[in-house]
């Protein structure tokens, strides 16, 4: 969850600022990059703009996201993680390009998800990790071409089976969530482990309490470390699991 207070003034971002960081992907896609500006407020002229493939607004102080958002209907690719977002417009419904949508890190809770989220019918992955979700929003459970769903560090105490049982799921995140203890999620939840990005957030945009929490992760990897090496008489690791299988894993809390 993005941390309050003030922020450094923001940068005002112009068209020609903007059109200057536009990027080209190895895929070819266009992708327009104004992460890590210290924008304040959602640059109307990127409007103009509308024919990006994909838009990198995150690492910013952005409270609001406008309903002209849905003027990108080519875009499939939104990235808005760690600003201070507490509600997505009712228009983004209508982005239904969209395969990749990024909104960790905010100030989100439950009735800040519109329902319209239902009609992204092409989305692939969603990430609401790091934020004060109480509840999965049922949208999610319309959403058949999902393959990653992001739901850590919120607030939620059960995940429906419609989520876990979503037809081309392959990942599902729901670490550190307070679930009463002997009803944490089924194993189902953790089915899958594959490792196929590695997500990281800087330690200045996270809150107190989840800064905390990555910390103890830390410390528990360290204490991993640094206990005694012994010599042993065979393979420490199986034909199935090796060093880097096993840091994979644990760099899955970071995603």
């Amino acid at each position: 969850m993005a941390k309050g207070g003030k922020g450094l003034k923001g940068k005002k971002i112009t068209l020609s600022v903007a059109k200057n960081c536009i990027k080209i992907t190895f895929d070819g896609r266009r992708r327009l990059d104004l992460s890590k500006m210290g924008i304040t407020t959602f640059p109307k002229c990127i409007l103009r703009l509308s024919d990006i493939d994909e838009l990198d607004l995150s690492r910013n102080m952005i409270k609001k996201i406008p309903d002209s958002i849905s003027r990108f209907q080519n875009l499939r690719w939104l990235d808005l993680h760690s600003n201070y977002i507490d509600k997505l417009p009712e228009s983004i419904g209508q982005m239904t390009s969209l395969l990749y949508l990024n909104v960790s890190n905010n100030r989100l809770t439950t009735n800040g998800l519109p329902m319209e989220l239902n009609q992204l019918k092409n989305i692939r992955t969603v990430n609401l990790g790091l934020n004060h979700l109480d509840s999965v929003p049922t949208t999610l459970g319309a959403l058949k071409e999902l393959h990653e769903v992001g739901l850590h560090d919120n607030l939620l105490n059960t995940i429906p089976k419609s989520i876990a049982t979503l037809p081309k799921l392959k990942k599902l995140n729901t670490k550190r969530n307070p679930f009463p203890k002997g009803e944490e999620p089924d194993m189902f939840l953790d089915s899958i482990k594959r490792l196929e990005n590695l997500y990281l957030v800087e330690a200045k945009d996270l809150c107190t309490s989840c800064l905390k929490k990555c910390q103890q992760a830390r410390d528990k990897l360290n204490k991993i470390k640094t206990a005694p090496i012994v010599t042993p008489r065979k393979p420490i690791f199986s034909s199935l699991v090796s060093p880097n299988s096993m840091a994979k894993e644990s760099q899955e809390d970071w995603r």
